[in-house]
């Protein structure tokens, strides 16, 4: 399997399964696969969870001893980096001889702590699933994709960049948002679709208020700016938006036209935003860009303690960069 959470090809199904890695999500739905495969098998297998924090070695111990009628049993060791030495010791000596009809499951951040009982049972045999924190565009853009996918659903590749803009880069909150647009509108995504089922936060963000002023929309801009003040997003969020949205003017507009695709790499962000801004571009003047560059990192500063009102600052920013692509 390929993606933030996937399993080492190659290894065979076993009774110690090491679930690594600390996007919760992904861990969580690792250890629930653990345990639909192994009730495929034996439907009435008990699932037992402990917190290693919570856990004596006496009670490892008692919970991974075989019952009189040998019963599926899944034992699931939460947060295992946290664990102490002695529980570390009694994790690795049960692992080496877990009883027929028990799994054990493991779950381990990934880092420095404890990472040699994580070596440990990697050596030994158990299975691997890793479960890394999901954190460049591309992979919540998968993320997105996948969870579509698995709601039974399709996206349209425009779609999955504005749903990410009006949803956020929590991972909960995406799978939440996938599933209800397939349930919504019965299985096809599109960009109109995302910003009607999500116009409260789509129209409110930082990233609504740089699309407006990209496009030159003064009256758009200042009204998607005042509704984001007013619900509180924080006036940082929505400088560094409009940073990000003319920063990409300048450097998509500096490549030249090319293929979106074979650009992306190169410039260091998703085909669909190059794409994007391919088109936004040619509405900017190559001087209006620099004029631009200049507004932002200005605005920047006066919102991080340069100006004693971060709010005027943010709504002139937007009328000079208005004013700046209107220039002819």
């Amino acid at each position: 399997m390929s993606g933030p959470c996937a399993t080492m090809a190659g290894v065979a199904p076993a009774p110690v399964r090491l679930v690594l890695g600390e996007e919760e999500l992904l861990v969580e739905r690792a250890v629930q696969d653990v345990a639909a495969e192994v009730r495929a098998a034996e439907p009435g297998a008990e699932l037992r969870r402990y917190r290693a924090t919570e856990l004596s070695p006496v009670d490892l111990a008692d919970a991974l001893s075989p019952s009189l009628f040998a019963e599926a049993r899944i034992v699931v060791v939460a947060s295992a980096h946290e664990a102490g030495k002695e529980l570390a010791t009694a994790v690795l000596e049960q692992a080496a001889d877990v009883a027929e009809g028990i799994t054990l499951v493991v779950t381990h951040a990934g880092g420095a702590r404890n990472k040699a009982l994580a070596d440990t049972l990697k050596a030994k045999g158990a299975a691997v699933t890793r479960c890394d924190k999901v954190t460049r565009h591309e992979e919540r853009a998968d993320f997105v994709r996948s969870e579509i996918r698995r709601a039974g659903g399709k996206i349209a590749p425009d779609a999955v960049g504005v749903l990410i803009e009006a949803v956020g880069s929590d991972l909960r909150e995406l799978a939440s948002a996938a599933g209800q647009l397939v349930a919504d509108t019965g299985g096809v995504v599109d960009e109109k679709a995302v910003r009607r089922y999500h116009r409260g936060r789509a129209e409110t963000t930082g990233f609504a208020v740089a699309d407006k002023v990209v496009a030159g929309d003064r009256a758009g801009a200042l009204e998607a700016l005042r509704w984001a003040l007013v619900l509180g997003v924080p006036p940082v969020l929505v400088s560094d938006a409009l940073s990000d949205a003319v920063r990409t003017l300048a450097k998509v507009g500096s490549a030249g036209r090319g293929d979106p695709n074979r650009l992306a790499g190169a410039l260091g962000m998703p085909p669909w935003k190059v794409r994007r801004a391919q088109g936004q571009v040619r509405s900017w003047r190559p001087e209006a860009i620099a004029d631009a560059v200049a507004l932002t990192a200005q605005l920047n500063a006066d919102v991080k303690g340069a100006s004693p009102e971060p709010a005027y600052a943010l709504e002139r920013a937007v009328l000079l960069l208005c004013a700046a692509r209107g220039i002819r």
